[in-house]
């Protein structure tokens, strides 16, 4: 009997609808939305110093570490294009859990919560980018693929040292030094691993209720994330050290910045939020406004 509780759609369902009344007390975008933007205005300024941050680590060279003959040996691998696109990266670790944080505001329309957890987000892929993109540059490890991109003609020169001379195509050599960690792999960590958390929390995963369902959908963005790493390393972009370290590094700023906003998701409280009221003190909501329990 249990078994058939747990698969029917209903119950099922109910773990997104449960609780449908709309708290009274409720803050949304039109009531409170601009004075809760203008208390963080400092936050979202350092989001722009961030991204700027972020660009000037793409235009500058990173070290260019020595490569010598023995070296290019595991450096041989075919130059592939991406399976998973630079612009596709945004859309599935920053716009889709946006449009969860929007789907759970039309439920309970608390504009604390979104704004909460699109500043949490957007912090932690930036912060994972920033970090990223500066041990890139800093490390200069070539890429599995950088004979090809140093010589795209086979034609191997070295200098008296029998360090490479590459005469391949200019940006190419300078992406072949931007090995480690995986870009890719610590943004996905970072914005999927932060819907993680943000699920894990709000759908009460750790409720002692032993509902299987909860956990599977709490994975589902972490497997996501891992296949993204895969990716990396089958179309030789990466080595399976640059992309472990991703992973954690996208993981572990995700975290941080998951716990700025939001209790432990194993707490009792997790499903809630920390905001801060009117007086500038601060406040948990009630964890039966933000829930979704079956």
């Amino acid at each position: 009997m249990a078994l058939q509780n747990l698969l029917s759609f209903p119950k099922f369902w109910s773990l997104f609808q449960g609780g449908r009344q709309i708290d009274p007390t409720a803050h949304t975008i039109k009531s409170h939305g601009a004075t809760l933007a203008r208390n963080h205005i400092h936050d979202w300024l350092m989001l722009v110093l961030l991204i700027l941050i972020e660009v000037i680590l793409n235009v500058i060279h990173p070290f260019r570490r020595f490569v010598g003959r023995d070296m290019m040996e595991d450096l041989r691998y075919p130059m592939k294009q991406n399976t998973v696109p630079v612009w596709a990266v945004p859309l599935y670790a920053v716009l889709l859990p946006i449009f969860v944080f929007l789907f759970f505001y039309m439920r309970r329309r608390d504009v604390y919560d979104l704004h909460h957890s699109v500043l949490g987000l957007l912090f932690a892929v930036l912060i994972t980018g920033v970090l990223t993109d500066s041990i890139k540059d800093a490390v200069g490890r070539p890429r599995p693929d950088f004979f090809w991109r140093c010589f795209p003609d086979g034609v191997e020169v070295y200098d008296k040292l029998g360090g490479v001379v590459c005469h391949g195509k200019a940006s190419d050599i300078k992406e072949g030094h931007k090995s480690f960690p995986s870009g890719h792999t610590s943004w996905s960590f970072a914005g999927l691993g932060f819907l993680s958390l943000y699920l894990c929390g709000k759908i009460k995963v750790f409720d002692r209720q032993g509902h299987i369902a909860k956990l599977c959908i709490l994975f589902l963005p972490l497997l996501a994330a891992c296949l993204v790493g895969i990716s990396r390393v089958d179309d030789y972009w990466h080595h399976w050290q640059d992309v472990f370290a991703g992973g954690l590094l996208g993981l572990f700023v995700a975290t941080f910045c998951y716990s700025q906003f939001f209790p432990p998701p194993y707490n009792d409280d997790g499903c809630s939020l920390y905001k801060k009221s009117d007086s500038l003190h601060e406040k948990k909501l009630p964890c039966h406004i933000h829930c979704y329990t079956y």
